[in-house]
């Protein structure tokens, strides 16, 4: 495997360079009056480190909004939360930040379930916390039923916890329908009982009161939000996310079966599904101001490398390809007329979620990070990194293949309020002219 330490130098070394002045990175030309970019802010890490709002935030925002509260720029909050509703996060948001924030700007962790309609009319099994059934119906679910519900139902499954044991044989539930998929909107909190059901849902194509089925392989469609294996609240270290509470699904699936567990979707950062749904947002923000230029950049703010900076950089490699395919499809057209229009065609039809979304215009996605979370400047890379690490410590999802240069910033800045400046001076955007519009 290809060692960690290198590009982890890079990172560093550019930090004790980079972690200076907005002036520094920025470059001069002809301010514009009209964004043709759009902002995509994480939240933990570089607005809160949780209740805690970071004192640059709020310094930060009153930068991209005029006299009246409105936006000066397309701005979209892109957490990989997901145990409350859009509206009760812009709600925070806007207690946080001083500015008001609209549902509209928000994105959580499975807001891309709204595109996986044939779930929606199917009975689904929800895991995570906070109001899931809220949210499960929010998003499309008709027929969503919570771990706590299956637990009632089948009381005998859930052994861990010697206290919570029936204490006689219960007389039969009512019968729930069989169950289709499950759906892993973040970490629970009796991690014992979530994993116990959700393996016995898996083992049974979806009868839990059955017995474990040997030959139920594949198993019934598992889609999961959010795969932070760690996030940073306020402690000093970071703390177990919901990527942690997946490994320990994955493997404890593998060790009873011998097989791997298998993903119908995987939602939140860094998944390139996730920042598309977050452009298409910055688009229809764009859309609602009456802003006529095309929005182009996307900027990403975030601490993680291994989802923030990773998801960006994956999201603008992504890009540059999508890019390059239509200059060539650009060129065949010009070559051969109408019969590369129908090729054209049908390759973008077979984009699949791609599809329910409108054409993306951004041509690039670029990374910032910030001092204030999960990434640290100041820790010590050693001289000779050969001696030290041979073998790559990646702290992102089993699904994603490491890339040294996915997790390499395009800058790095000291706070979210360093990060506005940057990225004002980068797009020669005149701040001041728009105070009043």
């Amino acid at each position: 495997m290809r060692a960690l330490w290198p590009a982890l130098r890079r990172i560093w070394c550019r930090g004790a360079r980079g972690c200076g002045t907005a002036a520094e990175q920025a470059q001069g030309g002809t301010p514009s009056a009209e964004p043709n970019f759009g902002l995509l802010f994480d939240i933990d890490g570089v607005l809160v480190r949780g209740k805690t709002p970071i004192p640059a935030a709020r310094k930060a925002f009153q930068k991209l909004v005029n006299s009246q509260g409105h936006f000066l720029v397309p701005v979209v909050f892109v957490t990989n939360a997901g145990n409350c509703l859009r509206q009760s996060k812009a709600d925070q948001l806007s207690h946080i930040l001083g500015v008001p924030i609209s549902q509209d700007q928000v994105m959580m962790s499975h807001s891309p379930l709204r595109m996986f309609r044939r779930y929606h009319d199917k009975c689904v099994l929800v895991s995570g916390q906070g109001p899931l059934l809220d949210i499960a119906k929010y998003l499309g679910f008709s027929k969503p039923v919570t771990i706590d519900a299956l637990r009632e139902t089948f009381p005998m499954l859930d052994m861990v916890d010697h206290n919570r044991r029936p204490k006689i044989l219960p007389s039969p539930a009512v019968e729930l329908p069989k169950i289709d998929a499950v759906i892993l909107f973040g970490e629970p909190i009796r991690w014992e009982t979530n994993l116990q059901l959700i393996i016995d849902v898996l083992l049974t194509s979806g009868r839990p009161g059955d017995a474990h089925q040997q030959f139920s392989y594949p198993h019934i469609p598992l889609l999961a939000c959010n795969m932070d294996l760690m996030w940073m609240a306020e402690a000093q270290s970071p703390r177990f996310g919901h990527g942690t509470f997946m490994v320990c699904l994955e493997n404890i699936y593998k060790k009873i079966t011998g097989k791997d567990l298998k993903y119908e979707a995987l939602m939140g950062k860094p998944s390139e599904l996730t920042y598309h749904y977050a452009e298409y947002l910055v688009r229809a923000l764009a859309a609602e101001r009456q802003w006529k230029k095309p929005i182009q950049t996307l900027y990403a703010i975030g601490d993680n490398l291994m989802t923030d900076i990773y998801g960006a950089n994956l999201y603008n490699r992504y890009l540059e390809e999508k890019n390059s395919r239509k200059g060539t499809q650009a060129r065949i057209q010009a070559a051969a007329g109408t019969r590369a229009s129908t090729v054209s065609q049908d390759v973008e039809s077979s984009n699949g979620w791609e599809g329910e979304l409108s054409s993306s215009t951004a041509t690039s996605c670029r990374s910032v990070l910030v001092c204030t979370g999960i990434y640290n400047p100041h820790t010590e890379v050693p001289c000779d990194t050969r001696e030290c690490i041979t073998e790559t410590v990646f702290h992102g999802h089993r699904d994603f293949r490491f890339d040294p240069g996915l997790v390499e910033p395009d800058h790095i800045v000291q706070d979210v309020d360093a990060a506005v400046e940057l990225i004002f001076q980068l797009e020669n955007f005149a701040q001041k002219n728009n105070r009043t519009s």
